[in-house]
């Protein structure tokens, strides 16, 4: 069963009551009238993250993860609880000790605070995150319009390719390897963009899952499709020479997820205001590709824009 069979089989009736789950499609509770913004996240050993070698790193990337689904919504996280699941191996005073610290790092960086969690013995490792901003509004799924633009920020499979040297799957040199490993660990939120994000956008979401299923998620519940330019898709430029390097293809690197940019659809009268506010905050934004009608089939364009598939559209969680 796929996540959203199992959601929409079980538990979305239960919830279908309650406005402020916006029908349990899209990552966060919102209260309008308080103001009130939460999203959840679990975070399992193996499936989330490789390994524990590096606890101080593992908890910077759960925690931006988690911070990353009220980011795209165009709001400023400001509290977290974090659970955590554990044993004496894992839960060490040595690994304790490096959580504790890179916590107090991200919270200085983000401008976020630890309100409380939860913490219980397990044989297998996992955290919980319950992340908390406050916001009168928020940019929606399933809200984009025909002939948007579609947006992506910063640049895109750098964290694949860093988990794919953690797991010894692919041969480059020592410098970029810290390079990959390190996007994969500690992935760049676009912070400063949620201050302009409900100006221009229509609808968006984070990529965590991938490129083309998260846009797929997008727009899941709309008579609407896409056309993707596989050669305006932002990459850095140590991945373009990877990947010419290797000779491998473009859009099997950039569709695996873990990027947690924001991936957004906006008017075609917004690409001024768009990038008056990429040049403002200094954050990347790309145009890369076009809202269609749902009468006609999604379609990536590679670079001689001919019709091309991608080995894997994303991460899915299936039960």
């Amino acid at each position: 069963m796929h996540e959203f069979e199992l959601i929409n089989n079980y538990f979305s009736k239960i919830a279908k009551k309650n406005k402020y789950a916006l029908n349990l499609n899209d990552d966060v509770f919102f209260d309008k009238k308080k103001g009130v913004v939460i999203s959840v996240d679990t975070y399992n050993i193996g499936t989330h993250f490789y390994d524990f070698k590096s606890p101080d790193l593992v908890i910077k990337k759960i925690l931006r993860s988690s911070i990353s689904d009220l980011i795209c919504k165009g709001v400023k996280p400001k509290f977290y609880f974090i659970s955590g699941s554990g044993n004496k191996k894992t839960f060490t005073k040595n690994n304790l000790y490096k959580i504790s610290k890179s916590l107090k790092s991200e919270q200085n960086k983000f401008n976020i605070n630890l309100c409380g969690g939860d913490t219980t013995f397990s044989s297998k490792l996992s955290f919980t995150i319950t992340s908390m901003g406050y916001s009168n509004k928020i940019i929606y799924r399933n809200k984009a319009k025909l002939n948007d633009d579609i947006y992506v920020t910063g640049n895109l499979g750098d964290s694949y390719l860093g988990l794919r040297l953690l797991k010894n799957k692919a041969n480059i040199k020592k410098k970029d390897k810290l390079f990959f490993i390190n996007k994969y660990y500690k992935p760049d939120l676009p912070l400063n963009l949620t201050q302009y994000l409900s100006k221009f956008a229509n609808s968006s979401i984070d990529v965590s899952d991938g490129l083309i299923d998260d846009l797929s998620k997008l727009i899941n519940r709309q008579n609407l499709s896409f056309h993707l330019f596989e050669k305006k898709i932002p990459i850095s430029k140590k991945l373009d020479n990877f990947i010419k390097n290797q000779k491998l293809n473009k859009i099997n690197l950039i569709s695996n997820g873990d990027d947690y940019q924001v991936l957004f659809t906006a008017g075609v009268n917004n690409a001024r205001i768009i990038q008056n506010a990429s040049n403002i905050t200094g954050i990347k934004i790309t145009k890369i590709g076009k809202i269609i009608s749902g009468k006609d089939r999604s379609l990536i364009f590679g670079q001689k824009d001919k019709q091309i598939q991608a080995k894997s559209k994303g991460y899915i969680h299936r039960f």
